[in-house]
This record gives C-alpha cells, structure tokens and sequence, in this order.
C-alpha cells in the first residue's frame, strides 16, 4: 500500500521553453520525493512524442492534442495514487487549463520553468535551436511559434538564476 502523502494523487505539471530545464528539475524532484517513499512517475514529452503521440505534428491542432492525451495519461497514474511529474512545453494557456480540467482543480500543480529564450539557445540541449536557425525546423515554440507564459503558475522557477538543488527545494517547500 502506497504511503499516504498529500503529493499522492497529484500532477506536477512543468511549462517551459524547449532548454528551460523542466525534464533536468522534475528528475531530480522525482529522486527527492522517491526518497520520501512516494510512488512517483516522470511523464516526459519527448518519450510521449516518441510513442503514444508520434502520429502527431506541431500544428496548433496537433499540440493541443499532444496535451490533451499528455493528461489523460498522467491520470491514469494519478488515479491509481502515483504523483506524476509530467514535463511538458505545453505552450497555449488553453492547453495548460485543459489539462488542469481533465486532471483536476484540486490535483493539477503548475510549474513555470522561466527561462529567456536566449539562455534556452545557448543550452540547446537536444541541438533543436541549431536546426531552427539553419531552416530545417518550423513552427518552434518562442521563435516562429508562440509560448503564452503562465498567469498564476503554483511555482514559478527562474532556471537561469537559480541552481537545480535550489529550485527543486523551492519547489518541496511550496509543494509539502
């Protein structure tokens, strides 16, 4: 039987640009909160891409259906009393309210992971600003392609000002 914790049965939702650091803090949120003896589970974008949602693009359509699937699968998880860390660049405010339905008011906790687009660039992490520059992708998110920011995130995380050990203990003090 799962430890009971006010985390279980939630979603913590990360919202960034693609460099912003949302998969790099909710791995390290996860083994903190492992550590706690929470059945936890990282629901990352690019692995749903990758499977569930590879017939998807990056239209507007697409992208909101990206999301909508995104949550319905995390709760799935949550339903069974998993705390989902899903990371997402969800970049409409419509998408990220949908979500926050479909899971939930009470269960759905939004972390915006701010990051200016030029640190986000330098980072390039996955080499997807790069491809953008030279022309070979389109429809990025904060380049050619809108993100709308959160209004009133649970969490906002300045990653480019703050360590991850310092971020991710933010986010436990807001969050226990």
């Amino acid at each position: 039987m799962p430890l009971k914790h006010p985390l279980n049965s939630s979603v913590i939702w990360f919202t960034g640009l693609s460099g912003a650091g949302k998969t790099t803090l909710a791995t390290e949120l996860k083994v903190k909160l492992e550590q706690l003896g929470l059945p936890i589970y990282l629901l990352d974008g690019d692995r749903l891409r990758a499977g569930i949602n590879a017939d998807l693009g990056f239209s507007h359509k697409d992208r909101s259906e990206n999301i909508r699937r995104a949550a319905e699968v995390a709760k799935l998880f949550c339903e069974e009393g998993y705390c989902v860390l899903a990371t997402f660049i969800s970049p409409f405010e419509s998408d990220r309210n949908l979500a926050r339905q479909i899971i939930g008011f009470d269960r759905f906790k939004e972390v915006f992971i701010h990051c200016p687009l030029a640190v986000c660039e330098q980072r390039d992490v996955k080499g997807l600003y790069k491809k953008v520059r030279a022309g070979l992708i389109t429809h990025f998110t904060g380049i050619d392609s809108p993100y709308e920011e959160p209004t009133s995130p649970d969490i906002t995380i300045y990653s480019n000002e703050q360590s991850v050990e310092d971020a991710v203990n933010l986010i436990l003090k807001k969050l226990l």
